[in-house]
């Protein structure tokens, strides 16, 4: 059967040679074919899982806002030297940062720390308001900064916060909240739509909790007439100092102190507190004032910014969690 099977095939060999061979392309369609394979990966293949994989590669690019200029320079008066230097700008934001910020905080908190005060610089000087090294401006300097801190700048650089296409000028931020941040009405004079009250629970390695000043109630009593010798207290008894109002974020609003009322600002004022969160606890003659958190408590918390960075928040989630409403936009030049 084998010797006639292939005695037939020899035979008919040009069957063999006639039967149809598999399709193939001609060469240049080929490459043809794969070029377009090839182009069509690169510009919807890789775009589209990237996204999918990091959303941050979109959705930390800043929109640009031609209405908003940013100066070269700027004029910083140097307390130390008792004059006035002119720096660059992007240099005083480097030099704020590395002031304002713990390099140990994490890289996304220093970002969304260079864009609020980058916000907050050029708030003031469209205002008119003079630069300082202090904290009365922002502190700065010149000297020992951080690599870290550079990135951060450099990354952000140039972006601002603005709010309805507007600079968002009052960017303020302060160390620690221990709770909700504050309504800005609640502590300054005006109120600012980006200013309001959010949660802060998420402050890692936050300094400033409960601290306890005790003291008794003629100690009270000096340091509080010390500090206001032209409001009539009347008769101070621990029966009559508490606190008798609190802010949406918490923090004191009001306290009676005798036949008197002061705010909770001028409280903290007269005893050194590292903020208006605090309650009061008397027992026998000791009165004892417990605070936490530090700062005026509006904006951003900076200990809640690197909370969150460390659970992954991008500096523009971060900067849209406590500034309700913003964008981050680049300026001009």
């Amino acid at each position: 059967m084998r010797r006639r099977f292939r005695k037939f095939y020899t035979k008919h060999s040009h069957v063999r040679r006639q039967l149809p061979a598999s399709i193939s392309l001609p060469v240049d369609a080929r490459y043809l074919v794969a070029y377009v394979c090839m182009v069509l990966f690169f510009l919807l293949i890789i775009p589209f899982v990237s996204i999918q994989l990091f959303p941050r590669l979109i959705e930390d690019v800043p929109e640009t806002s031609p209405g908003i200029t940013l100066p070269e320079t700027v004029s910083v008066y140097i307390t130390s030297e008792e004059k006035t230097k002119t720096i660059p700008f992007e240099n005083y934001i480097t030099g704020v940062v590395a002031s304002e910020m713990p390099d140990s905080f994490e890289l996304e908190a220093l970002k969304a720390q260079a864009v609020a005060s980058r916000t907050y610089a050029l708030g003031r000087i469209k205002s008119g308001t003079q630069l300082c090294d202090t904290v009365h401006c922002q502190v700065y300097r010149d000297h020992d900064i951080p690599a870290k801190v550079r990135r951060a700048v450099k990354a952000t650089a140039g972006q601002v916060l603005t709010y309805n296409s507007k600079l968002a000028s009052q960017a303020l931020y302060f160390s620690s909240s221990a709770g909700d941040t504050e309504n800005a009405e609640d502590v300054f004079a005006n109120p600012y739509p980006y200013l309001v009250s959010v949660s802060s629970n998420y402050e890692p390695g936050a300094t400033h909790k409960k601290e306890k000043k005790t003291m008794t109630l003629k100690e009270f009593r000096h340091t509080i007439k010390e500090a206001f010798p032209d409001t009539d207290f009347g008769k101070i008894k621990t029966s009559n100092i508490k606190i008798s109002g609190r802010t949406k974020g918490g923090r004191v609003s009001e306290v009676q102190v005798g036949d008197a009322v002061l705010s909770g600002g001028d409280l903290r004022t007269a005893f050194g507190l590292y903020s208006t969160r605090f309650v009061i606890t008397t027992r026998g003659s000791k009165v004892t004032i417990t605070s936490a958190g530090s700062g005026h408590g509006v904006g951003m918390s900076q200990y809640g910014a690197n909370g969150l960075a460390k659970q992954g928040r991008s500096y523009k989630q971060i900067l849209k969690h406590y500034y309700k409403g913003v964008d981050v936009t680049v300026g001009s030049k």
